[in-house]
C-alpha cells in the first residue's frame, strides 16, 4: 500500500553516505527493513506510514567516485517526541545492500512555524488592504440608499421606453434631461416629474414632442458644449418654456441637491435664452424656424476621434450592463477575462495576475479604482459614472455610459 497524503507537522531531513553504488529503492528498502521491530509495532516505519502518521519518504540521490550520497526527507504527523524518536531510529541504519552506510539527521523542521510565518505575512498584507479602504461615512451611506430607492422608482415611459420619474403623467410640468443617470439623480433628490431623451442620435423621441405640447417644459442640460447641442436639437421640434443648466464643466448626474435647486431656481425663459444668443453674436433660433445644421465644434470632433474602437456594439453592451452592478474585465485582444460584482473589483485588481486592458462597469469609478487599474496597465475604463477624480494617467481613457451614447 502506498503512503497516505498527510498534513505534516514536522520534516525530518537526513543525509546518508553509502560506500558503493545504490539507487533510491535500495535506500528506502534499507530504512524499512533495518528499523523493523527495533522499537515495537507502534513505532514501525511501515505501520506509521500505512496509518498516515508519516508521509511519503523522498530521496534525492547522486553518485561520486563510486560512492552514493543522498538527502532523505521524511514528513511526520507525530508529536515532537515521537518525531525525534523516528529521527534517531533512522540513524541506526548501517548498510544499504552489501555496502556499509552512515545516516546523520541534519535537521527537524517545524513546518507549522513556517506556516505561521506565512500566515503572519499574509495578515500584514491584508491589514494594509483594510487600512487603504475608505470606509463610507453616514452621509455616503444615506446617499447610496437614496440612489437605490430612486433607481427602484424609475419607470419606462412611452413606446420608446424612456427613463422617467413616477410623476411625469401626474404633473402639469416636466423636466427634460439627457440620460438615465440624470433621471436617477433628480428623482433621488425629490424631482419626480423628470424624463430623459436618452441621446438624440436618432432624433428627439416622439413621446417628448407630444409631452411638450401639453405640459410646461424645463430643459435641464449639462454645463458643456454637448448640453447646448442637445438643446438646439430639441428646439427644432419641441415646445420649451424654460432652460436650466448645470454649472460649467459639470453634468446633471453629478450635481448635489443644492446645485440642482440653484440651477432650477436660476432657470431662464426661452425668450431670455434667445436674447442671450443674439447678444453673444449668434444667430437667434426659434422652434418655428429651425436653423441651418450647425457644424460640430472642434472639441466635439476631437472627442469623437479619441473614442476607442470597440470590437462590439458598445451601446448594446451598455444596455446589457445597466442595472447589473457588475464589471467586465478584458485583455488587450478584447477577450473577456472575468465578470464580477463591482464591489469585488478593487480586490480583483489588487490580487489578479491577469493582463488587463479594459474595464466596463455598471458602477462608480473612484480614485482608488483608477489607481489600482493604473498599476495593472489598464488603458480604457467605461463606467456608469465617475466619482471625484484628482489624478488620471495620460494613457488611460475614462468614458461614461452617457458620453458614449451621445457619441453613438
Amino acid at each position: 500500500m502506498g503512503a497516505l497524503t498527510i498534513v505534516a507537522k514536522y520534516m525530518i531531513v537526513a543525509q546518508i553516505e553509502v560506500n558503493g553504488s545504490v539507487d533510491k529503492s535500495d535506500i528506502i528498502g534499507a530504512l524499512f527493513s533495518q528499523t523493523e521491530g527495533l522499537l515495537g509495532k507502534d513505532m514501525d516505519l511501515r505501520e506509521l506510514q500505512m496509518m498516515g502518521r508519516i508521509g511519503r519518504i523522498e530521496v534525492d540521490i547522486f553518485e561520486k567516485n563510486g560512492k552514493t550520497k543522498a538527502k532523505i526527507h521524511i514528513p511526520s504527523n507525530l508529536d515532537r517526541y515521537e518525531t525525534a524518536l523516528v529521527a534517531a531510529l533512522i540513524e541506526s541504519i548501517e548498510r544499504v545492500g552489501p555496502y556499509p552506510a552512515a545516516v546523520k539527521v541534519v535537521e527537524i523542521r517545524d513546518l507549522r512555524v513556517e506556516k505561521r510565518k506565512k500566515i503572519i505575512e499574509k495578515a500584514k498584507e491584508l491589514v494594509k488592504l483594510i487600512e487603504e479602504e475608505i470606509l463610507p461615512d453616514t452621509k455616503e451611506i444615506i446617499e447610496k440608499l437614496k440612489e437605490d430607492v430612486a433607481k427602484a422608482e424609475i419607470i419606462e415611459y412611452g413606446p420608446e421606453r424612456l427613463p422617467a420619474g413616477p410623476d411625469v403623467d401626474k404633473s402639469d410640468s416636466i423636466i427634460i434631461v439627457e440620460g438615465r443617470a440624470d433621471v436617477v439623480n433628480l428623482v433621488k433628490h425629490g424631482y419626480r416629474n423628470v424624463i430623459a431623451l436618452e441621446g438624440i442620435s436618432r432624433g428627439v423621441p416622439q413621446t417628448i414632442i407630444e409631452l411638450s405640447k401639453k405640459k410646461n417644459v424645463t430643459v435641464f442640460i449639462d454645463g458643456d458644449k454637448g448640453g447646448e447641442l442637445v438643446l438646439r436639437e430639441l428646439l427644432k421640434v419641441a415646445h420649451v418654456d424654460y432652460i436650466a443648466r448645470a454649472p460649467p464643466g459639470k453634468e446633471v448626474e453629478q450635481l448635489t441637491a443644492k446645485e440642482i435647486a440653484k440651477a432650477l431656481r436660476n432657470k431662464i425663459t426661452l425668450e431670455e435664452w434667445l436674447a442671450q444668443q443674439k447678444a453673444a453674436g449668434e444667430k437667434a433660433e426659434t422652434p418655428q424656424q429651425p436653423p441651418p445644421q450647425q457644424p460640430v465644434p472642434q472639441q466635439e470632433v476631437r472627442e469623437e476621434a479619441q473614442k476607442p474602437a470597440f470590437p462590439f456594439d458598445i451601446t448594446k453592451k451598455i444596455d446589457e450592463m445597466l442595472g447589473t452592478l457588475e464589471a467586465e474585465i478584458y485583455d488587450e485582444n478584447w477577450t473577456l477575462v472575468k465578470r464580477l460584482p463591482v464591489r469585488e473589483l478593487p480586490d480583483f485588481l489588487t490580487t489578479s495576475g491577469d493582463s488587463i486592458y479594459a474595464i466596463i462597469l455598471d458602477g462608480i469609478t473612484t480614485q482608488r479604482i483608477v489607481d489600482l487599474a493604473a498599476k495593472k496597465g489598464v488603458k480604457i475604463i467605461v463606467t456608469a459614472r465617475t466619482g471625484p477624480l484628482t489624478k488620471v494617467p495620460e494613457n488611460m481613457q475614462i468614458l461614461t455610459f452617457d458620453q458614449l451614447k451621445k457619441v453613438e
